[in-house]
């Protein structure tokens, strides 16, 4: 039985997004602020605009597009899903809320030295290359180094609780986190822009990243 995973985005399109799952074997339903509803087999949370910092207790010191239906609608989703034990994956945005959801901070505007490298490249992004964390996901999948997109003018600070960064930029910057022990997987980047129809020749292939949500997601299919 094919995977149901419930994708929580932005008021635009994320017809990407959605391609990803269907090649890669899951069933996709994308909302805007979706209901809270647990009886997916595993979440999204797809990329879009900056989480108030009221979340993670800051002032606004570079936070834009603020959503708080959306944030709170997220949030919620991110509790849920822990609470239910079934698999997420953050994608850019999605990586910060769920490092926010599990007390973590934002860095809400990355310094000049640093944001060339991240925020530039129009909606295609900049490629990049990224440090993977020996033993981890991505080390085991696509090396030690590898090549990524990116379009981003936020990242993680502080940790949530049980997150581990286990890819990072050249000059720091959390590009990818993994949960100790829980079915979490966070990417700063865009697999879904880099998979199946929108496969890059300059980066990995980010089909594996979806692949890992769908195998983790195939058991509770399996249990409906």
């Amino acid at each position: 039985m094919r995977p149901r995973i419930l994708l929580s985005s932005s008021k635009g399109s994320c017809d990407s997004y959605e391609q990803a799952v269907l090649q890669s074997g899951g069933i996709p339903s994308a909302f805007y602020c979706p209901p809270l509803d647990t009886g997916y087999d595993g979440l999204i949370l797809c990329g879009g605009g900056d989480i108030d910092p009221i979340h993670f207790d800051q002032a606004n010191s570079g936070s834009q597009n603020i959503d708080p239906e959306r944030d709170a609608a997220e949030l919620a989703l991110v509790w849920a899903y822990l609470s239910a034990g079934k698999p997420i994956l953050g994608i850019c945005r999605g990586c910060q809320v769920v490092n926010v959801a599990m007390g973590g901070s934002l860095v809400q505007d990355l310094p000049d030295n640093l944001r060339p490298f991240h925020t530039s490249g129009g909606e295609k992004g900049l490629i990049h290359p990224v440090r993977a964390a020996e033993g981890s996901f991505f080390a085991q999948t696509y090396g030690p180094h590898f090549m990524v997109n990116s379009y981003h003018h936020q990242a993680v600070s502080a940790l949530g609780e049980g997150l581990c960064p286990t890819v990072r930029s050249e000059g720091g910057v959390v590009e990818a986190m993994e949960h100790e022990q829980l079915p979490i997987l966070c990417v700063q980047f865009h697999p879904e822009r880099m998979a199946f129809g929108l496969r890059k020749s300059d980066t990995v292939d980010g089909e594996a990243v979806f692949r890992w949500l769908m195998e983790r997601c195939s058991a509770a299919a399996e249990r409906r």
